[in-house]
């Protein structure tokens, strides 16, 4: 599938802006199933200084300053990507491991990938494993279960346990108070499940980029009513790693358009930065992925 994806964030200030410095990472990664055909950032004003570069996990971030007085704020992102469908079918046995032995596989790896999936089983500023994470994992992680099953029945879990509730929560809601509530977005799910799958030893990533979605049946298709996504990805020593949505209940295909992924949604944050003056200011964000073939 081939997708054009525009994502606009505009801040409108109440006072003027003498100057802000700002860091976004709104351009899709290229990947094995997902090649880049175009993308470029748009940024008004005008910046003076604009400098892109891959930050420490390999995302694309561009870093600008705005450094002339200015209202708003608005920075638009449009790439063009084709994504291809996950590869289906049995594996070999010998790449069915249990969880266990994907924990302790992943613990005697001195391999680059092994060695790179290693600091996703930490905790991160997001994402610290407690004991509740540990208590509600622990129904999908019987002895021997394989990875992928274990996981899967996580996701599921998740899925039929917690209901979508954007009014609930935001960035900074704990993890405690989304089990508590048993509710939450996309981010929270991801964190939930990351957490879960930490407190049993395992790698576990948080991904962020967009879904393609259906209008309701007999409407239109409403053009910037799309949403960014998140979901997660566990590390399976043999196959790599693996990605599942518990917001959706599904593993992620050619639908999915992956755009970052670290160890949280602090180090995927879309766009942030430091403002001087401005005051209160009101944000607005847009986002359409739009199929071209």
């Amino acid at each position: 599938m081939k997708y054009r994806v525009t994502h606009t964030t505009e801040f409108v200030y109440e006072a003027r802006v003498g100057l802000s410095y700002n860091l976004a990472r709104l351009m899709p990664r290229g990947l094995p199933r997902q090649q880049v055909l175009s993308a470029v950032l748009r940024i008004t004003p005008h910046p003076q200084d604009h400098e892109s570069a891959l930050d420490y996990f390999g995302n694309r971030t561009d870093y600008f300053s705005i450094q002339q007085p200015h209202d708003e704020l608005r920075v638009t992102a449009i790439s063009e990507v084709e994504v291809s469908a996950p590869e289906t079918g049995l594996f070999d046995q010998a790449q069915n491991l249990s969880w266990e032995e994907a924990r302790d596989h992943l613990r005697a790896d001195r391999s680059a990938p092994g060695i790179d999936a290693l600091q996703f089983t930490l905790d991160s500023p997001m994402v610290v494993v407690e004991d509740f994470l540990a208590d509600y994992a622990r129904a999908s992680f019987s002895p021997g279960r394989f990875l992928d099953e274990a996981v899967d029945d996580l996701m599921r879990r998740i899925f039929k346990d917690f209901k979508y509730d954007p009014e609930f929560s935001s960035i900074a809601t704990p993890l405690r108070e989304v089990m508590a509530h048993r509710g939450g977005v996309c981010q929270d799910f991801a964190h939930l499940a990351i957490g879960c799958l930490r407190a049993q030893g395992l790698a576990a990533r948080y991904v962020s980029g967009y879904l393609e979605t259906d209008p309701p049946p007999g409407k239109e298709r409403l053009v910037g009513a799309d949403a960014s996504h998140a979901w997660f990805s566990v590390y399976h020593p043999v196959r790599g790693w693996l990605d599942f949505d518990p917001t959706n209940n599904q593993q992620p295909g050619e639908r999915y358009v992956t755009l970052a992924w670290g160890r949280d949604f602090a180090d995927v944050t879309p766009l942030k930065g430091v403002a001087y003056g401005g005051g209160e200011h009101q944000l607005k964000v847009a986002v359409d992925v739009e199929r071209i073939s």
